[in-house]
């Protein structure tokens, strides 16, 4: 709902809103302000106290798979087994600790809206100007507006002296916009805030000019109250974490069917119940891997670690894998795919287009004409084209040292014409010495031109007028060819209608610009008739080069780009047609065309627009949603207040950290350090690496459980004693897989992983391929720790049991070198490509030896020590783990390749 529009404050007159707020010029009285504030409250955006450090702990432990782990620590603990409980203990608390510091690295997006917005409000009260707290103004105070205030509250022009207002973290409108204290025309529709003329809105602030306005909202009844509001409702759950809810919930029906069948099993054949139990709870908590929370948050915070060498901050570890399921990347126009820097980029005189090069503010770029570089001064037009941008350009520009970038003072629009005639040649502090300026009309919402009267020599005036196109045209009479001034009659006027509709239809805005000699006197707007028209300014937010690489990019990835901006119809086309995101055949889509369909038809469209224009936080939401609903992973890029409310609902939100404010930086998920939409490329490759090593770890640490499962199942199945003890299950699940799940999670990154499409992992993160995997490694790991089992038999039970034991180790060393890759050969993998597999692989081996020969470990454990026709016996068996996959790896590449 749209607070600000429900007392339409911008279809009523200025007497009508004064009266019905109990106002007046003179503002309130002193006393009718303070009972207003009793009243209504302070003038501020409520600040949620964030969880505390413990809070955030305990919610570390909200998973189902924690919950059967601490069961499971409990129950060993019961046993006897107060080492096992330990470690399980502390494998949680290692997890849980490491989730508390990187989360408890950002909090609170309601605390950055208060940030964002305070400031010093001037108020009219009893006649008299005086300064007030922000948090103080109440409805029906008289402010005033002057260049770079922050508005303080929503507000009704009342007044306005060529006030022009930044909107664009407001309402994603890239340009300032110019403000009046006219009604609204169109009274009987909706007008969308980026459109109320006569409105000015909390946080937004004046870029020149100035004026007055009663304030009709505070608080959360302003828009970014509103906005405060959606943001406290949006609940949005990582990819991830659905995935690892799904898969603990599979988990728990599994063990508790295994358990339950091998427990009756092993029962029915005589085996004692108390034996039976603690092979159970052994099997139970072999099967729930206890390892992977850890590994989990150690292949994220690798990721995250790589992503920081990016310039990518990640404020939630499972944000990274998040973005590798991205189907739908939504950008934003302003600050994501261009700068927020507007620049000249075209000019059209004396009959010819002239392109101007260069970037953003700097003041360095090439004139060209018809693609070469040309000498501007030596050109008579182009000459008097600067000289017409540096008269009328009042903005300046600066250098930070510090940043290393330039950026605009004032007007960006002025700013662009002041940089345009520096890159013609022009020095404005010398040609205004030369020229000194005598009288000016500033740019207002009636007149919709600047004139500027500049002194010459001579002692005439020379007049420049630079404004809307069809302003300028219908006050010329002349127009320039180049050399002479000739009349502008109706076939010339026709024709230069054509060059700005060429112009606009590129996404320029058109600014004509026109001249003419009077005496040098004060200018009045009947002066400002009969000009000579010179040509057309084609102005235009610059395009951040590396963003239109990046779309390539992540097209090619089979990811799709949208672009979703408040700015209109056709100039977000170009852009987004310039960047990439657009092509022939896509549809743009606007706000208000949102909002005359219903949910259906809005759903059965989606697919087919790539351009989302006009449109207002509430349709942002509505877009984010519908991408989610039909199970598209969507990510969103932003840098205003207007974006947070899509950046906390979509999958995944991304803030620029330069020039985003802080209420998107706090609502998002990444914060790009150098708005670079690169990073989110980079964090895309990551992430699709990061959701193949959990699958690598998930794929090694079941393969293996199976196995063991399959092992005590096959004895029990066959009448055969138990082939492993439950202290020994412990050994290998904590031991041997803790180890080199490990080294199998810090495998380096594969290539390629931007070619061609991603699949969308399903629910339990397992697929089909998966299944098929663990069932290969599983059945000759559990056949030959059974068949090395029955060999040892007769030299006594210990000695078969430490041979199944060491059997199933062996095992898993080489199954670890099996998971490294889904296609490719452990031989053409390079064996020296994880360093840390090959280091940890000679610890476990060592720690094998250990529970062998070690008299503290063998009385733990209840092995015998083995010699050396044991160890070959069982490494020949063992490798037949690599055998077997191998095959299916060769078969599987055959198949692929058909």
């Amino acid at each position: 709902m749209d607070l600000t529009a429900k007392n339409n404050w911008h279809k009523r007159d200025v007497f009508e809103v004064l009266s019905a707020l109990g106002s007046g010029q003179n503002g309130l009285s002193e006393q009718e302000a303070r009972e207003r504030l009793l009243k209504q409250g302070r003038n501020v955006i409520p600040e949620i106290k964030p969880p505390g450090i413990f809070l955030i702990f305990l919610r570390q432990f909200q998973s189902p798979l924690i919950y059967i782990l601490l069961a499971a620590s409990l129950v060993v603990f019961l046993m006897g087994e107060a080492v096992d409980s330990l470690i399980i203990a502390f494998v949680l608390l290692f997890n849980a600790g490491m989730g508390t510091v990187q989360e408890g690295k950002s909090q609170n997006t309601l605390a950055a809206l208060k940030k964002f917005t305070e400031t010093g409000a001037v108020v009219v009260r009893g006649g008299e100007e005086m300064i007030v707290p922000d948090s103080e103004v109440v409805d029906g105070d008289v402010l005033i507006l002057r260049e770079g205030d922050k508005i303080p509250a929503d507000a009704r022009i009342i007044f306005s002296s060529s006030l022009k207002v930044d909107e664009a973290s407001i309402t994603g409108e890239s340009e300032p916009v110019y403000k009046t204290a006219d009604i609204m025309a169109g009274n009987s529709g909706h007008v969308v805030v980026a459109d109320r003329m006569n409105m000015v809105f909390k946080g937004s602030h004046v870029v020149s000019g100035g004026g007055k306005a009663v304030v009709t909202a505070t608080g959360l009844k302003t828009v970014i109250g509103g906005i405060s509001k959606k943001i406290i409702g949006i609940d949005s759950e990582m990819p991830l974490k659905k995935n690892i809810r799904y898969l603990s919930r599979a988990i728990i029906i599994a063990v508790a069917l295994i358990s339950g069948l091998i427990f009756w099993g092993g029962v029915s054949m005589g085996k004692a119940a108390g034996e039976m139990f603690a092979v159970v709870v052994s099997l139970s908590v072999s099967i729930i891997p206890e390892g992977l929370p850890v590994v989990i948050t150690l292949v994220l915070a690798t990721g995250v670690w790589r992503m920081a060498k990016s310039n990518a901050l990640v404020k939630r570890l499972q944000a990274v894998e998040a973005l590798g399921q991205a189907k739908v990347i939504a950008v934003d126009k302003t600050g994501t795919i261009t700068k927020n820097e507007m620049a000249v980029q075209k000019f059209f005189i004396a009959g010819k287009f002239f392109e101007v090069g260069g970037s953003g503010y700097v003041p360095k770029g090439e004139i060209k004409e018809n693609g070469a570089a040309i000498e501007p001064l030596n050109h008579k037009e182009i000459i008097l084209a600067g000289k017409i941008a540096a008269f009328c350009a009042n903005a300046r520009i600066k250098y930070s040292k510090e940043k290393k970038e330039w950026s605009a003072i004032g007007d960006p629009t002025e700013a662009a014409l002041f940089v345009f005639s520096e890159k013609v040649g022009f020095s404005k502090e010398k040609i205004e010495k030369e020229s000194p300026l005598v009288s000016e009309i500033p740019f207002n919402f009636e007149n919709k031109y600047h004139a500027t009267l500049h002194g010459n020599v001579e002692g005439s005036g020379f007049l420049t007028v630079v404004g809307a196109p069809e302003t300028v045209v219908s006050l010329s009479g002349e127009i320039f060819d180049g050399q002479n001034f000739t009349r502008l009659n109706a076939e010339e006027k026709e024709k230069m209608e054509n060059v700005v509709a060429e112009m606009s239809r590129e996404g320029l805005r058109v600014l004509a610009f026109a001249v003419k000699k009077i005496p040098e006197k004060k200018l009045e707007q009947e002066d400002i008739a009969d000009v000579c028209l010179v040509g057309f300014f084609g102005i235009k937010d610059t395009l951040r080069l590396e963003a239109v690489e990046s779309i390539k990019k992540a097209k090619d990835a089979g990811i799709k780009v949208i672009m979703i901006t408040g700015d209109h119809k056709i100039t977000a086309a170009a852009i987004a047609r310039e960047a990439g995101i657009y092509k022939e055949g896509d549809a743009v889509m606007t706000g208000r065309q949102i909002d005359e369909i219903d949910e259906k038809e809005f759903l059965g469209q989606l697919n087919s627009v790539s351009v989302f224009a006009r449109v207002t936080p509430d349709h942002k939401l509505k877009i984010i949603n519908a991408y989610k609903k039909q199970g598209d992973i969507i990510a969103m890029t932003g840098d205003g207040v207007n974006d947070a409310p899509s950046l906390v609902a979509a999958d995944l939100g991304v803030a620029m950290g330069k020039i985003g404010t802080e209420v998107a930086k706090e609502a998002s998920d990444i914060v790009l350090l150098d708005d670079n939409l690169s990073s989110v490329v980079a964090a895309i490759e990551e992430g699709r690496s990061i959701y193949k090593t959990i699958k690598k770890v998930t794929l090694y640490l079941f393969s293996t459980s199976l196995g063991e499962v399959l092992t005590v199942a096959g004895a029990l199945f066959f009448g055969l004693p138990l082939p492993i003890l439950a202290s020994q299950i412990i050994w290998l699940n904590f031991v041997t897989d803790g180890f080199l799940v490990v080294a199998l999670a810090m495998e380096p990154k594969e290539s390629k992983l931007l070619n061609g499409g991603f699949k969308k992992p399903g629910k339990l993160i397992v697929d089909f391929l998966m299944l098929q995997r663990m069932a290969v490694m599983a059945l000759p790991m559990a056949l030959g720790a059974l068949v090395l089992f029955l060999m040892h038999l007769g030299d006594g039970m210990d000695k078969a049991r430490t041979a199944a034991l060491t059997a199933l180790a062996v095992f898993q060393w080489f199954n670890a070198w099996n998971c490294r890759s889904e296609k490719e050969s452990v031989f053409g993998k390079g064996i020296l490509g994880n360093k840390i597999l090959i280091a940890l692989t000679f610890v476990v081996i060592f720690l094998q030896g250990l529970a062998v020969y070690n008299p503290f470990m063998r009385k733990i454990l209840h092995t015998v020590p083995l010699d050396l026709g044991d160890w070959m016996l069982i490494a020949a068996t063992a490798f037949a783990i690599i055998i077997v996959e191998e095959v299916r790896k060769l078969i599987h590449r055959k198949i692929s390749a058909i």
